[in-house]
């Protein structure tokens, strides 16, 4: 347990100090975190709504931080390029999260287009029934795209690594509640880029 918690550890850090350098994209993760930490207590109420919640602010606000707003240069404060933190990233890099986020668009039309998904669902009457079946595919997409990738880090790594990285993102909304409350602050001052002093390379 003291080495899982140790990984788990690791793999925070590396997150926050190679992707979250801008003070918006750490707030917009922020508004992610408390959008999922609401999503989490509809959960088990509202698995559908507690999905569109989710996606619908939760994972679109979070990424359009990383996709708009993080700086895609050289990373002065650990000496490297995007280009290297885009291949040791342990999760879904930019090009992983182009392919999730166009699966997560995909969903709405596939289920205007075929409300039936050719016979396996219950096709839906109403507008109401509609953006049902859309909240439970998009919980489906979700799942399925947490449960590949740690699969997948089981063959690139070992077990641990791909458990740890799953509960890392399920914590998630936890950790960055308390790491980034302060972000909108230093927005209103005119911080856009955290100085990251504490891990600047000595």
């Amino acid at each position: 347990m003291t080495e899982f918690l140790q990984a788990l550890r690791t793999q925070r850090w590396d997150d926050h100090r190679y992707y979250h350098h801008s003070r918006i994209n750490q707030s917009l993760h922020l508004l992610s975190a408390l959008s999922f930490l609401c999503a989490y207590g509809l959960l088990f109420e509202d698995p559908a709504l507690a999905a569109l919640l989710a996606w619908g602010v939760s994972m679109s606000s979070r990424q359009a931080g990383h996709f708009f707003f993080e700086p895609k240069g050289y990373d002065e404060v650990n000496q490297a390029t995007h280009e290297h933190k885009e291949a040791i990233k342990v999760g879904y890099n930019l090009r992983r999260k182009v392919f999730l986020m166009s699966a997560w668009a995909a969903m709405p039309l596939l289920l205007w287009l075929q409300p039936s998904l050719w016979g396996w669902i219950e096709p839906a009457t109403d507008f109401n029934g509609y953006w049902h079946d859309v909240g439970l595919a998009w919980l489906a997409l979700g799942v399925t795209g947490l449960l590949m990738r740690t699969v997948h880090l089981f063959h690139l790594y070992d077990v641990q690594t791909g458990l740890v990285w799953m509960c890392k993102i399920l914590t998630d909304p936890f950790h960055d509640v308390l790491l980034y409350w302060k972000a909108p602050l230093y927005l209103l001052k005119g911080e856009l880029i955290d100085p990251m002093h504490h891990a600047r390379r000595t």
